[in-house]
């Protein structure tokens, strides 16, 4: 039986809300009120997924290698890693970068995630800098590489997914060895016991079933860390342009945007009523800076002011109340911006893998005339 058939029911127990979509891996996203909380819940977490979930049958006995450009390859056992380095928790927003693919037009390749493929959490491990250091990094060390144990639907001999990190991101304080997502244990669904935490960096890099860390002399070359995987283009490209992978950078910063978790698509209010407008905005490298709100259509906007996150890698809370206005269609729209002055486009510019839409998110519903 395949794996997928055997981790659904798992999957569908865990996150009953959740829309499965229909890969052949195990790929799933809440719908976006599930969101509307300043930490997700697990039950509400999107799953990501290149290939089939390893089985482990003893998570106790899981052990992390740290080898390559290092004095001292070593080792580590769970228990290990706990006794000897600090314990930290780092709360970050964790987004897929085809997050919103199914919004380009024309079509790219890739899973056609709607806008659920995001969530905030609370991480806790030991910082990734602090294990590299204790094994000694040579000089030469440029990237880090990430081996787990998933592996290619049908194709157990391959990886999945092998991806890395710039040494200056790995040695950073952010970037952990979590073993702990909200306060628990983390959940094989989300890489447990072990995976990478990269606050800032779209997920393919936060590597999950983390069992071995190797340091590079070079930018890493695992699987999808070659060609156009997980890059984005360096100019503007047409669609059915020739792919060059020298015309592709591999993406190492998230861009700011914003999510509307209330109200839902499709709301209804009455004349003269006022509409609440909540959610969340964020950004990756650069901070983020601010947030507007518009409730016609994007012909004006007003500045909304954003509540405190927990640190920042959190996504930020903002909630207004906009006059519903005369009978007809309604849309409202957020678009957040980051201290260097990027702001949300209205129109995401294409893209040949639909990477990073950060698009102006529109949610439309209906004024009713009052009664009476």
């Amino acid at each position: 039986m395949p794996r997928r058939l055997v981790e659904l029911p798992l999957l569908r127990s865990l996150k009953p809300g959740l829309h499965v979509h229909d890969e052949e891996a195990l790929n799933a996203e809440p719908s976006l009120d599930l969101l509307d909380e300043a930490i997700t819940p697990l039950g509400a977490f999107f799953i990501r997924n290149n290939g089939e979930l390893p089985e482990i049958a003893d998570a106790g006995a899981w052990t992390l290698t740290i080898d390559g450009e290092v004095e001292r390859p070593a080792v580590w056992s769970l228990a290990a890693l706990r006794e000897t380095f600090e314990t930290v928790t780092q709360t970050a927003v964790l987004e897929c970068a085809g997050n919103g693919r199914s919004q380009f037009s024309p079509a790219t390749d890739g899973l056609q995630w709607r806008l659920g493929a995001v969530g905030c959490a609370r991480w806790t491990g030991v910082r990734l800098a602090d294990v590299l250091r204790h094994a000694g990094v040579k000089p030469g060390a440029v990237y880090t590489g990430h081996h787990a144990q998933d592996r290619q639907i049908g194709k157990p001999e391959k990886a999945a997914l092998s991806r890395g990190l710039p040494i200056a991101k790995a040695l950073a304080p952010e970037t952990l060895i979590a073993f702990g997502m909200n306060g628990e244990p983390l959940p094989r669904l989300h890489g447990g016991p072990l995976r990478i935490v990269a606050p800032g960096y779209p997920g393919s890099a936060w590597q999950k079933w983390l069992d071995r860390v190797s340091l590079r002399t070079q930018e890493h070359d695992g699987e999808k860390m070659r060609g156009t995987d997980y890059r984005m283009p360096i100019r503007p490209l047409r669609p059915g342009e020739i792919l060059d992978p020298a015309n592709f950078a591999v993406i190492t910063d998230m861009p700011v945007k914003s999510l509307i978790t209330r109200p839902a698509d499709g709301f209804t209010v009455a004349a003269g009523e006022m509409v609440t407008v909540a959610g969340f905005a964020w950004s990756g490298a650069v901070p983020l800076a601010g947030l507007e709100l518009s409730h016609d259509g994007g012909r004006s906007w007003r500045a909304v002011a954003l509540e405190p996150g927990e640190g920042p890698y959190a996504w930020r809370r903002f909630e207004a109340r906009l006059p519903a206005g005369e009978p007809g269609t309604l849309t409202v729209m957020a678009r957040a911006h980051d201290a260097a002055g990027n702001r949300q486009p209205l129109e995401m510019p294409w893209n040949p893998r639909g990477y990073c839409n950060n698009q102006v998110q529109r949610v439309s519903g209906h004024v009713m005339a009052r009664a009476g």
